[in-house]
């Protein structure tokens, strides 16, 4: 990771992972457990900047420790996602392994941001 990332890096990085989501979805089985995982995966793993903007834009420290804790959920969850679609061998790649070390990069800083926030 290297370093602490300022507001605008944060925004770019989780764009940049909702659109890897989204290419990535499409590489899962057309059958009923990929398409299941494709919808759950596709709604965590993309809102995680969705929600991170939102926080962005909080009225108050209240709302945004509020809107940040959703943002820490919502990694996390696309992280079990990953691992299930790892460890069940849908798909094993590199690419999972990337996007599986991405969301667990993702989840550490935002629940050291909600830490942060909550004792502040």
């Amino acid at each position: 990771m290297g370093g602490k990332l300022d507001k605008q890096q944060l925004l770019n990085r989780t764009k940049i992972f909702a659109l890897e989501i989204i290419n990535f979805v499409s590489l899962l089985p057309n059958n009923n457990v990929g398409n299941i995982i494709s919808r759950q995966i596709l709604k965590s793993g993309t809102s995680i900047g969705a929600n991170y903007r939102a926080a962005c834009r909080a009225k108050s420290k209240d709302d945004f420790r509020y809107k940040i804790k959703i943002v820490e959920e919502e990694a996390d969850e696309t992280l079990y996602w990953l691992q299930l679609i790892f460890e069940s061998k849908i798909l094993t790649d590199v690419l999972v392994e990337k996007l599986i070390k991405e969301a667990d990069e993702l989840t550490a800083i935002f629940t050291s941001i909600s830490k942060t926030s909550r004792n502040s």
